[in-house]
């Protein structure tokens, strides 16, 4: 598959996996009252589950065996979710920024973190 169309195959899968992100996201700061931080860490992890499930399939087209791909892309993920929590802390606790317009700002960074070590490691290249 091409970069542009595996890109745009991937911002595809990101708008689905990020909808359910932000879902849990806003009904756990709006409904259950959490902190934004954490609520936001487990919408992180509900469009992870996603995101490996369509991006595996459908994106990259990966034929590398589970027991490798899946601890890949959790690292992968870990970073990012790393990437979330430290952006979110620095927007939302020490900025005092509204934290819907916070997680646009974190999303865009992450989702690019995850594009490019996706694509160059987890199903890149030397898969099975």
């Amino acid at each position: 598959m091409s970069l542009p169309r595996q890109f745009t195959v991937f911002a595809l899968v990101g708008v689905v996996a990020t909808l359910l992100h932000y879902a849990v996201l806003i009904s756990l700061v709006e409904l259950a009252h959490w902190l934004p931080v954490p609520a936001t860490l487990c919408g992180y992890v509900a469009g992870g589950v996603v995101s490996y499930a369509l991006n595996r399939r459908h994106t990259f087209e990966s034929d590398r065996p589970h027991e490798e791909a899946t601890w890949r892309f959790a690292l992968v993920a870990f970073i990012g979710f790393c990437l979330t929590y430290g952006f979110m802390n620095l927007f939302v606790d020490r900025l005092a920024a509204p934290y819907l317009p916070a997680q646009i700002a974190t999303t865009g960074v992450v989702f690019f973190w995850s594009f490019l070590a996706n694509r160059l490691w987890t199903f890149g290249a030397g898969a099975a």
